[in-house]
């Protein structure tokens, strides 16, 4: 299709269907209500399942389900209702079944506001359900790139037999931009190998399940589980760097606050100070050799996040004390403008790029 000028939230639930989504289970919350809202015309215009389920508790168990069952699977909710489907998500990354999950994120901490922040990193990258397991997620920047990581995100949850995370923050899901929506060649896979399609005539039945009773049955489900993350590191780590050879400070930043940082650098560019972006796309895995290669003239990095400081930690684990790293962030639904973050990099090294 041509470029058209559309809202985030709809962009990406379009892209969803361009993608072979067959089910969406869903229930409502700010500021993501424009993904089911779109999603209960297009999906009946198609042909396919949409259901606005009882609770979010209910709507990621239908998830599991549909996922089990090997339809291409999506959820979409907003910091709230994620964590209350995070049990469904630690379950689904047990049991390796593949969905795609869209956070539009609001401010917290509690039911907080529904203004744009940053505020759940942890619950995201972390995982905020229980057990030893992580989901790739995706942090777009732009409306095309949201569209463009929700193709990718269905591949990969497919490939990898994994859960899939897309995080949107409320500026994203709610702005209007060009875009053009272009799907991929799907990946191959062979879901009669685990789904519980009926089909038994040639195969096995399959049992799909994250409980084992046995303490070294489970152990082995942990190591298969962490060999295919090693393998999503290696082969699914995505940023944009934007390095100066000279840079003396660099910006990390992701989601819709990159674009104000990229501002920021535009604005110290022109009174004569050389920085760069590390701009992490995937946030799990976190594109840590970027931190690993700048260069000799770097006397700190600036982390701005729309938070009191959460991707500030995993900055520092890349870094490992051989830079300082800083925080700049705003929080409760306060967005910062370029001139802070400029004026913040120019306090810094003005103390050489010390605390």
């Amino acid at each position: 299709m041509a470029k058209v000028l559309m809202k985030g939230n709809e962009a990406l639930s379009e892209a969803a269907i361009a993608a072979g989504c067959t089910a969406f289970f869903g229930y409502p919350i700010t500021p993501q209500n424009e993904i089911p809202e779109y999603l209960s015309a297009r999906m009946e215009e198609e042909g396919l399942t949409f259901v606005q389920a009882e609770s979010e508790v209910a709507a990621i168990n239908m998830v599991y389900g549909a996922a089990a069952a090997g339809a291409r699977v999506m959820t979409s909710s907003s910091s709230p209702g994620i964590a209350l489907k995070q049990e469904g998500i630690s379950y689904l990354a047990g049991a390796r079944l593949p969905c795609f999950i869209c956070s539009v994120t609001r401010a917290g901490p509690g039911l907080g506001g529904i203004l744009p922040a940053q505020s759940d990193y942890f619950q995201a990258v972390k995982g905020g359900g229980n057990g030893d397991y992580f989901t790739p997620v995706y942090a777009p920047n732009s409306v095309q790139e949201a569209t463009d990581l929700v193709f990718r995100a269905f591949n990969v949850a497919d490939e990898y037999r994994t859960p899939t995370l897309m995080i949107v923050d409320g500026m994203l899901g709610q702005m209007m931009e060009p875009v053009e929506i272009k799907a991929p060649p799907r990946v191959k896979v062979d879901k009669e190998t685990y789904a519980t399609s009926g089909n038994t005539d040639k195969r096995k039945k399959n049992v799909i399940n994250s409980l084992n009773l046995s303490g070294l049955g489970l152990e082995a489900m942990n190591h298969e589980r962490f060999k295919d993350y090693e393998k999503i590191k290696k082969k699914e780590t995505l940023s944009e760097v934007d390095m100066p050879k000279d840079a003396e400070i660099v910006f990390c930043a992701y989601g819709v606050p990159s674009r104000i940082a990229k501002n920021a650098i535009t604005l110290l560019k022109k009174e004569g100070i050389s920085a760069g972006l590390i701009r992490p796309i995937t946030l799990w895995p976190f594109p840590e050799k970027d931190f690993q290669k700048l260069p000799k003239t770097v006397k700190a990095v600036l982390v701005t996040e729309l938070s009191m400081g959460q991707m500030i930690e995993d900055v520092r684990l890349a870094l490992n004390g051989a830079i300082p790293a800083h925080h700049y962030g705003r929080v409760g639904g306060v967005v910062f403008e370029p001139d802070e973050l400029a004026n913040e990099a120019k306090r810094i090294l003005k103390k050489g790029g010390k605390k």
